[in-house]
C-alpha cells in the first residue's frame, strides 16, 4: 500500500511538472527543444498519409453502401465482432419488384414479358455489385482500416510517449539553469543526462516508426491497383449485361424503339490508351441494319422476286426516321424482304407509302 501511494505521489509530480512546463512554453516562458527538420517532415507526412486515408476510407465506404442507417449498422456489427448480414441490393430488389409486377399484370403480354427479362438484367447487376463490394471491402477497405486501428495507433502511442520524454527534457534544463549550489547543479545535471537519454531513445523508436510510412504507401498503392481491377471488372460485367438486354429487347415484341441518340463528340486525346479504354455506344435497335439498307431510297426498291405477302400489325409502331413506316395494331400491310437486309426487318407497305417494319410487330398471313 505504501510503495503504491509512493508510487502515485511520484506519478502526479511528474505530470505536475509536464503540465508547467507545457504551459510556460504555450507563453513562450520557457524554451522548447526543436525536432529536426527531416523529423519533423516524417511528422507532417504521417499526419498527411492518416487523414487522407480516413476520408478515403470512409468515401469508399459511401460509395460501396449509400445508405448511412446500414454503415452504421455493419459498423456495429464489426464492433461486436458478428458477421455482417447478407443484404439485398439495390439492382436485386428492383429485379424483385419487376418481376412480382410482371407476374400480376400479366407475364405473356409484351410488357409483363419486357419485365421479365429487365428483371433478369437487374439480378445480375446486383449479383455483379455484391461480388463489387465483397472485393473491395477485402482488397482496399480492410488494408486501410488495419493501418488507422494497428499501425496509426502505434505511432500516435509512440509519438506521444516521445512529447512527455520531451517535456521531461526541457524541465531538467529549466532546473539546472535555476540551480546555484553545486549540490543542485550536480543533480539537475545528472537528472539531464538521464533525461536526455531517454529523449533520444525515443526519438530513434519514433523516428523508424514514421519511416515505415513509405512502406504503408506502397501498401496502399498495391490496395489501389485491386480496387481499380475490381471496379474494372464490375463495370465490364453491368456493361455486357446490359448490351445483351438491349439485343433482347430489340428482338422483343412491344419494345419501345426511340430515336437514336445524336453521336457523341469525337475524344479531343489522342491517346491509345484512352481510346481503348473506351467502350463504344451501343447503337439504337433501329440502326442495326446493313450499312447499306440505311442509304437506299426506299422509293425506288421494288419488291423482292421471291414476292410479297400480306401481315396484320400486332402493336403499334412509331417509326424512329423516315426510312421506318409507322404501324398502327391490326391494321394489314404489304410486306417483303430485300436480299442481304437484317431477318429481323422487312419493307412494308400501305398505299404509297413504304419503309422498313421490325418483323417482330407483323403477324404473317398467307
Amino acid at each position: 500500500m505504501d510503495f503504491n501511494m509512493k508510487k502515485l505521489a511520484s506519478d502526479a509530480g511528474i505530470f505536475f511538472t509536464r503540465a508547467v512546463q507545457f504551459t510556460e512554453e504555450k507563453f513562450g516562458q520557457a524554451e522548447k527543444t526543436e525536432l529536426d527538420a527531416h523529423f519533423e517532415n516524417l511528422l507532417a507526412r504521417a499526419d498527411s498519409t492518416k487523414n487522407w486515408t480516413e476520408r478515403i476510407l470512409r468515401q469508399t465506404e459511401v460509395l460501396l453502401q449509400p445508405n448511412p442507417s446500414a454503415r452504421v449498422e455493419e459498423f456495429l456489427y464489426e464492433k461486436l465482432d458478428r458477421k455482417v448480414p447478407s443484404r439485398v441490393t439495390n439492382g436485386e430488389l428492383l429485379a424483385q419488384y419487376m418481376a412480382e409486377a410482371a407476374s400480376e399484370l400479366g407475364p405473356t403480354t409484351p410488357y409483363g414479358t419486357t419485365l421479365v427479362k429487365v428483371s433478369e438484367a437487374e439480378k445480375r447487376l446486383g449479383a455483379a455489385e455484391r461480388d463489387f463490394i465483397h472485393a473491395a471491402s477485402v482488397s482496399f477497405l480492410t488494408p486501410l482500416r488495419n493501418f488507422l486501428e494497428g499501425d496509426w495507433k502505434t505511432i500516435s502511442k509512440e509519438r506521444r510517449l516521445l512529447q512527455n520524454r520531451r517535456l521531461d527534457l526541457d524541465a531538467c534544463k529549466a532546473r539546472l539553469k535555476k540551480a546555484k549550489a553545486a549540490e543542485a547543479k550536480a543533480s539537475a545535471e545528472q537528472e539531464l543526462r538521464v533525461a536526455q537519454t531517454e529523449f533520444d531513445r525515443q526519438a530513434e523508436v519514433t523516428r523508424l516508426l514514421l519511416e515505415g510510412i513509405s512502406s504503408t504507401h506502397v501498401n496502399h498503392l498495391r490496395c489501389l491497383h485491386e480496387f481499380v481491377k475490381s471496379q474494372t471488372t464490375y463495370y465490364a460485367q453491368c456493361y455486357r449485361h446490359m448490351l445483351d438486354l438491349q439485343k433482347q429487347l430489340g428482338r422483343f415484341p412491344g419494345t419501345f424503339v426511340g430515336t437514336p441518340e445524336p453521336a457523341s463528340p469525337p475524344l479531343s486525346s489522342t491517346s491509345p490508351t484512352t481510346a481503348a479504354a473506351t467502350m463504344p455506344v451501343v447503337p439504337a435497335v433501329a440502326s442495326l441494319a446493313p450499312p447499306g439498307e440505311a442509304a437506299l431510297c426506299l422509293e425506288e426498291v421494288a419488291p423482292s422476286t421471291s414476292g410479297t405477302r400480306k401481315a396484320r400489325v400486332l402493336y403499334d409502331y412509331e417509326a424512329a426516321d423516315s426510312s421506318e413506316l409507322a404501324l398502327l395494331a391490326d391494321e394489314l400491310i404489304t410486306v417483303y424482304s430485300l436480299p442481304g437486309m437484317d431477318p429481323d426487318w422487312l419493307i412494308g407497305e400501305r398505299g404509297n407509302k413504304k419503309g422498313k417494319v421490325p418483323v417482330t410487330y407483323l403477324e404473317l398471313l398467307s
